[in-house]
C-alpha cells in the first residue's frame, strides 16, 4: 500500500519517517519530496508498505499525531493524475509573434 504522509515539518529526515513506520510493519521506501532546486522538503512524502494489514494499522494510528512539532495527515494515496496537461490546448499554449 502506498501511504499519503502531509504536513511534514521542513527538517524531518527519510529515516526518521521510515522509522517511524518501521513500528507498525515492514517499510519497503520512503520518499520525502523536495524542492528541486533547493532541496528543501516540501512538507510531505510517501511511503509504502508491503502488508495491507499492517499499512492500515499505521493509518490508523499516525493520522493527525504529532511528530516533530506537527500534527501529520496520513492516508492511503491516490494515483497521480495530472490535471494541468488535459490533451487540449485551450489558449494556453506559446504565442509566436
Amino acid at each position: 500500500m502506498n501511504i499519503y504522509v502531509g504536513n511534514l515539518s521542513k527538517d524531518v529526515t527519510d529515516f526518521e519517517l521510515q522509522d517511524l513506520f518501521a513500528g507498525y510493519g515492514k517499510v519497503r521506501s520512503v520518499k520525502i519530496i523536495r524542492d528541486l532546486f533547493s532541496g528543501e522538503s516540501k512538507g510531505f512524502g510517501f511511503v509504502e508498505m508491503n502488508d495491507k494489514s499492517e499499512a492500515q494499522k499505521a493509518l490508523d494510528e499516525l493520522n493527525t499525531k504529532e511528530f516533530k512539532g506537527k500534527r501529520i495527515i496520513v492516508n492511503e494515496a491516490r494515483p497521480k493524475t495530472d490535471k494541468r496537461r488535459s490533451g487540449s490546448n485551450k489558449g494556453g499554449g506559446r504565442k509566436s509573434w
